[in-house]
């Protein structure tokens, strides 16, 4: 991964950098703040008597912050730190279930809706203090409802201007359901990270006797929305790429959509070879259980999972009974949105790290250098594969 240079560390900082961590991202957050710690202490000589680096090296860069609730359920937020003229980063978890607050005597989770309103109470709190205000959000907030159908709203899009209009300057998310939902805010910075790099070091690492040639091995795509994704896998390991397409019952509704009928194949034979599934999500984890299931009927060898998030909204006990049966080997998503323990203690499980990629995007954008380089990963995917011999 690229270092910033020891010419560019010249480059003056925005802002001292800070970061504020909302409750539920306090452990990614803390390996970030090391991350970069460890960093500016080893640049320290070259800036050490410019006063245009004050605040630069410290000890942490956290904000300490304090999201109150009244017993209404009601929240502020308070900055007990100062922020003055400091470039700001704010991370959220929206789909961290784990955090609870007291309302009316009762122990509530938060909602998205709920981590939502926590982030904008403390753009609020940060406004006129801080000289520019960041948003690290991993999983992108409403991404799912980025488009209209009939009488919708438009949920991504409004929260999208919400923030820009609080004065938000730049939003960091990961693999965005549909990245154009960007076009509802064109006048500011919306950076879509793919974390491809991360997934197939995952891969590569943790699964043995892995052989990355056409003969062996095949991307597949579980609908038309995932293709772009897949193709980018696909190209960089230099194997096949297959799709399913989903058969919709437009005649009805169930939970908001229409049901899906069945799951229906496209692409190459996939007899005999590993397969990698590649998607943004795992909501409930049905439809891709089910894709993994026809996969297995067509006589694939080993199935992989590689998604950006788990969400496992209906439990584990659907992937447990799965894997017992042997319809997939292994699920791969990152610890961009929250791991419960339940799932972290499943052998069929592997997280994938996405700290130090984050601490990387920190480090540049307060520089403000460009990230270029970090989001294009071609190389290092190529450097990876040498240098496990599997190119």
């Amino acid at each position: 991964m690229p270092r910033i240079t020891a010419e560019e560390v010249q480059t003056i900082p925005y802002g001292p950098l800070g970061i504020i961590a909302l409750p539920g991202t306090e452990a990614l957050a803390a390996k970030i703040d090391n991350y970069l710690v460890k960093w500016r202490a080893e640049q320290a000589a070259a800036h050490k008597e410019n006063i245009a680096f004050y605040g630069y090296q410290r000890d942490t860069y956290l904000i300490d912050t304090t999201i109150a609730r009244f017993g209404s359920g009601e929240g502020k937020a308070v900055i007990n730190d100062s922020i003055r003229g400091y470039d700001l980063y704010i991370i959220v978890d929206c789909f961290n279930y784990s955090v609870k607050y007291n309302m009316y005597g009762m122990e509530v989770p938060k909602s998205p809706d709920d981590h939502f309103s926590d982030l904008k109470r403390v753009i609020s709190a940060a406004s006129s203090k801080a000289k520019r205000i960041n948003v690290i959000m991993p999983m992108l907030y409403e991404g799912r409802q980025h488009k209209r159908s009939s009488r919708e709203s438009l949920d991504c899009a409004m929260a999208l201007q919400e923030l820009t209009t609080l004065g938000v300057e730049n939003i960091i998310t990961f693999d965005a359901h549909d990245q154009r939902v960007q076009n509802s805010i064109p006048h500011k910075s919306f950076e879509n990270v793919m974390p491809t790099y991360q997934m197939i070091k995952a891969i590569v690492n943790n699964v043995d006797d892995l052989s990355v040639d056409p003969d062996h091995l095949m991307i597949i795509s579980p609908d038309e929305g995932a293709m772009h994704r897949c193709i980018y896998f696909a190209t960089q390991l230099g194997v096949n790429l297959g799709m399913f397409y989903k058969r919709r019952d437009y005649t009805r509704v169930v939970n908001g959509r229409n049901p899906i009928v069945a799951h229906q194949y496209l692409g190459d034979s996939v007899e005999g070879k590993d397969i990698i599934i590649v998607d943004d999500m795992i909501s409930s984890g049905e439809s891709m259980l089910e894709v993994a299931k026809k996969l297995k009927e067509l006589k694939a060898k080993r199935i992989f999972v590689c998604t950006a998030f788990g969400l496992f909204c209906n439990g584990l006990e659907i992937f447990d009974k799965a894997h017992e049966d042997g319809v997939f080997e292994k699920v791969f998503t990152t610890n961009g949105v929250y791991q419960s323990p339940e799932l972290l203690s499943r052998d069929w499980y592997q997280s994938v790290e996405l700290s130090k990629y984050l601490a990387y995007f920190l480090d540049t954008i307060n520089h403000d250098l460009s990230v270029s380089t970090l989001l294009d990963n071609s190389n290092k995917i190529d450097s990876l594969l040498k240098k496990k011999g599997l190119k």
